[in-house]
């Protein structure tokens, strides 16, 4: 599924990594690095920020999924549980292109309508 999603972004030279972990691993990585001490479904840890990104600009990044806040998700919206981690690694790949849901307005409704646009392509 990643390799889909890269090539629908276009991204066919590209690297990231990929980690599946626990809701406790989540909530530290998440109180760690964002100062949030609660588990998240997703994270994504960029390589092309800061220091030495200029490195390797075909290394995009980490992510880092909750398999149980996956599963959850999944339950709770009616699909699959590989449905559900599809989606958050757009999710995430799209953090590491820039993309920022948390500002809201129209910055929100773009990335949900690349999320979309993508899964769609990568099905």
């Amino acid at each position: 599924m990643a390799r889909k999603v890269l090539k629908a972004l276009g991204l066919t030279d590209s690297e990231l990594s990929i980690l599946l972990v626990n809701d406790t691993q989540m909530q530290e990585l998440n109180r760690l690095y964002r100062s949030k001490d609660k588990t998240t479904d997703v994270l994504s840890f960029s390589m092309n920020e800061g220091d030495y990104s200029d490195i390797n600009t075909n290394l995009l990044g980490d992510i880092v999924i909750s398999l149980p806040a996956a599963k959850r998700q999944a339950k709770e919206k009616g699909h699959g549980i590989y449905d559900e981690i599809a989606i958050l690694l757009i999710h995430g790949i799209l953090h590491l292109l820039g993309y920022d849901h948390e500002k809201g307005g129209k910055e929100e409704t773009r990335m949900r309508r690349m999320e979309k646009k993508i899964l769609e392509a990568a099905q």
